[in-house]
């Protein structure tokens, strides 16, 4: 949750302009991370393309049990002879070339539905979470050099197509003090592990900063100008993405904000009171007990003025009490039953 009530505009040289503005009220949403994995896991699967092996596959062999009464399996056996092949088990999974335990089909449900509101509240989590240094820090963002988190641009670096060039681009980053956190991620690039590197993943590299930027001021050219830097992402301000905000589903993404982007993110998620202007019915999360700090509340003045005074006097309990059997107990029968030593007498004298 940002505290901070203004951030600092930055310009091209990497020093405050003297423009400020006022922190949106989305960077004061709760942090969840708990809804924000959910969301995300969600999200991620719906990427996913079919696949299934051939319904062919382990079964294009003529094979026949060989029946009871010679001492071997009665797993079909490959027919024929004049080759290793055959009397070979076929088609089962324990075989040799057979097929694979219930094998995969393409009708298997491969997206999963998430619901509106839940992104919502995960995107607003996720921004709220990259305003905090220390999530950028734990995150592996190399974020020490940087003025001030959250970092926004001037937009005017971004008139005319200025940073349509990937050295303009990379020269902008070095500037602002995110340069640290490009070179961490071309130093990062490694050859994948197993045979992903042969289906179109061959390296893993770490993320880098995200650009967010506003279409209608800023432009696109600058999408081809950051496309080029290794680890850098764009995306417009109007279409944010938890896949980017969170990669991973692990909070605190470094964003590098244009003021034109950053200052368009009251209009299009409001605030807690407010009603968004591009989200129909939708208002910011507000967190249930805004100090948890229950004890420091309890004791202020302003709930105990306000509070009755203890009705009765305080009844003492006495802790671990060694239970005793009033019929065998006088002193336990009397303070159960004061009428006890009477009933007794009496008892006595009749018997007498």
């Amino acid at each position: 949750m940002a505290s901070r009530p203004t951030v600092s505009i930055i310009g091209k040289d990497g020093a405050p302009t003297g423009a400020t503005h006022p922190i949106p009220a989305v960077f004061t949403s709760p942090i969840r991370p708990d809804i924000v994995q959910q969301v995300h896991t969600g999200m991620a699967k719906n990427k996913r393309q079919p696949y299934a092996v051939s319904e062919k596959a382990g079964h294009q062999t003529s094979a026949e049990s060989w029946g009871t009464g010679r001492a071997v399996a009665r797993i079909p056996r490959v027919s024929g002879g004049g080759t290793h092949r055959a009397g070979q088990a076929a088609f089962g999974n324990m075989c040799r070339s057979g097929r694979m335990f219930a094998p995969t089909k393409i009708w298997r449900k491969w997206h999963i539905k998430v619901n509106q509101g839940q992104k919502r509240y995960a995107t607003c989590s996720a921004l709220a979470a990259s305003a905090a240094t220390p999530l950028l820090m734990a995150r592996g963002h190399q974020v020490m050099t940087v003025p001030e988190v959250p970092l926004v641009v001037d937009s005017a670096l971004f008139d005319a197509g200025a940073m349509g060039r990937t050295a303009a681009s990379l020269g902008l980053l070095k500037a602002v003090g995110a340069g640290a956190d490009v070179e961490k991620v071309k130093g990062s690039k490694k050859l994948r592990a197993g045979k992903g590197k042969l289906r179109g993943r061959r390296h893993r590299q770490r993320r880098g900063p995200l650009v967010v930027y506003s279409p209608e001021t800023d432009g696109k050219e600058l999408v081809q100008g950051f496309r080029n830097i290794p680890g850098v992402e764009t995306c417009p301000v109007t279409a944010l993405n938890l896949l980017q905000l969170a990669p991973g589903g692990h909070l605190g993404r470094f964003i590098v904000w244009t003021s034109a982007a950053f200052k368009a993110l009251d209009e299009i998620y409001g605030s807690t009171t407010v009603p968004s202007a591009h989200k129909r019915d939708f208002l910011l999360p507000s967190n249930v007990v805004s100090q948890a700090d229950l004890t420091r509340l309890i004791n202020s003045s302003e709930i105990q003025s306000s509070l009755n005074a203890p009705k009765g006097e305080a009844i003492t309990r006495r802790g671990a009490v060694q239970k005793k059997n009033p019929l065998r107990n006088k002193q336990v029968m009397l303070r159960l039953n004061p009428y006890a030593s009477v009933f007794a007498q009496e008892s006595q004298k009749k018997q007498q």
